[in-house]
């Protein structure tokens, strides 16, 4: 095969990237729908140019820890705090009205009990990465929109973590509740040695030898990476261990260097993490899902919107930050696709209600980046006057 190496795969990544971007700049669409086109054409179900697919992915989950790692620079310990007890309950009840309309339609479709529960459970989410992707950067993390969604964005991920358990469980592997204490009790106690860690040692580090940026580069890496592992030691996910990483040196005066020097390192591993979601889906399951995708990624791309306005309005913001927080949360998400693979992988659910969780995914994405981008400040919005970066 064509792509055999890692470095002529890479190669045609983003050459192919590149060549693409440009176009879609010229003519104002999405990057991020660019990165998934490419490898729907490149991968294995396209013209097979980029064959491993799977090894694209795993690289390109590095960029979604480096993206959760950036957003808690932005966010204040005690301003995270406060957001996180008032959304608690928005995330779980929109969850549960998420995981019904899913269920409802897979029900309606002719799928049996075990896909459409799984269905549901994987419509639950909103992205993460497309959520935080398309927030303007010098503007939103700094204001009360950003911090709403942030947090919504934080619940729901820690949901998607007793969801995969749930699923290990139905395949084979040990669940109990002490697993579930386990994981409520490893976040917070998470957070709290990142603090700690975070004023005896890292502190005393950076300011000895701040004036070597390559030093501080290279710390600041191995802070992100090092809290995404022990995170997955303790059972949560390595995003989330990024994500307290970040937070817990949000006060420090060189969080703001530490976030702008490594965006581009972020950009490299996401551009190939999006190109994994297009080279991951075959093709030959299209004429099987996509009636019910078109119907489920309607519903999604409608209710979810107006299930977050309503319900976020209900705790006292202003109508327009709910309604924008809806909009910028109306998609499916990575985790959906998480669901989706380990579900088929244990043999609960069948090949078409996995590539139908995978084709809303897809076209949710799609969809809901256009629409934020044509409707919201973004760093890549069609109007420059909208552009933020």
């Amino acid at each position: 095969m064509l792509g055999d190496t890692i470095v002529f795969s890479m190669f045609l990544i983003f050459t192919g990237a590149a060549l693409l971007a440009t176009a879609a700049l010229m003519t104002r669409q999405s990057l991020l729908v660019v990165y998934m086109l490419l490898g729907v054409i490149l991968g294995p179900w396209g013209l097979g140019w980029v064959s491993d697919a799977e090894v694209i992915k795993q690289t390109g989950d590095i960029g979604i820890i480096f993206l959760l790692f950036l957003l808690g620079l932005n966010l204040h310990p005690q301003n995270l705090w406060h957001m996180l007890r008032k959304v608690t309950w928005i995330a779980l009840v929109s969850s549960l009205v998420f995981a019904a309309i899913g269920y409802g339609l897979a029900q309606l479709f002719g799928f049996n009990q075990v896909d459409s529960l799984v269905i549901g459970a994987a419509m639950m989410f909103s992205s993460t990465i497309i959520g935080l992707k398309l927030l303007p950067t010098t503007i939103l993390h700094h204001q009360h929109t950003g911090e709403v969604m942030i947090s919504v964005l934080l619940m729901q991920d820690i949901i998607a973590i007793f969801v995969l358990l749930l699923l290990h469980g139905a395949g084979g592997n040990s669940f109990n509740l002490w697993d579930v204490g386990l994981i409520l009790f490893a976040f917070p106690s998470l957070f709290i040695v990142a603090l700690l860690l975070e004023r005896f040692v890292l502190v005393k580090l950076l300011s000895r030898y701040d004036r070597v940026q390559e030093y501080v580069f290279l710390l600041s890496i191995g802070w992100c990476l090092g809290f995404a592992e022990l995170a997955h030691l303790v059972g949560l996910s390595e995003e989330i261990g990024a994500f307290i990483g970040g937070v817990s040196i949000a006060a420090s005066p060189i969080a703001l260097y530490i976030s702008e020097s490594l965006k581009p390192l972020r950009d490299f591993f996401l551009v190939m993490f999006f190109f994994s979601i297009g080279a991951s889906f075959n093709l030959q399951y299209i004429h099987v899902v996509w009636l019910p995708a078109l119907v489920l990624t309607a519903l999604v791309l409608g209710l979810k919107p107006i299930t977050f306005r309503y319900l976020l309005h209900h705790s006292k913001e202003t109508k327009h930050i709910a309604w924008e927080v809806g909009v910028r949360l109306g998609q499916v998400s990575e985790f959906s696709l998480l669901v989706a693979y380990l579900a088929a992988e244990i043999s609960l659910i069948s090949a078409s209600a996995s590539y139908l969780i995978q084709a809303t995914t897809i076209l949710t994405f799609v969809a809901s980046s256009y629409i934020v981008v044509l409707k919201y400040p973004t760093p890549m919005a069609f109007s420059d006057r909208m552009r933020r970066d």
